[in-house]
């Protein structure tokens, strides 16, 4: 029961650490492109996010691959919540009308 809610927690943390990183990916793209430093921006929140998520990671496993595990699957499932989260309109309804075009 013990090891369970272990990694459950480990599951939450990696997810809360995808959350950060793939959050902080689209957040980076939507303010840098209008940033005259572009290449600045991008270097600095990789640097950041990189930094953020290994010593996330480093922490979770505490020398057990089953957290690690589970912290991946986590981080993982939070990238496509961001992914489905952030999606713009545009992009729901021209998925939508490929799925229309193509169909049998």
């Amino acid at each position: 029961m013990n090891e369970t809610l272990t990694l459950i927690r480990a599951g939450g943390a990696g997810a809360a650490l995808g959350a950060f990183f793939f959050g902080g990916l689209w957040w980076t793209v939507r303010k840098g492109v209008s940033s005259p430093r572009l290449a600045l921006w991008f270097f600095v929140s990789l640097l950041l996010r990189m930094s953020v998520v290994l010593a996330g990671f480093y922490f979770i496993g505490r020398g057990s691959w089953q957290r690690l595990v589970a912290g991946l699957f986590g981080f993982i499932i939070a990238r496509f919540i961001v992914l489905r989260l952030t999606r713009t309109s545009d992009e729901h309804q021209s998925s939508q009308l490929k799925e229309i075009i193509h169909a049998p």
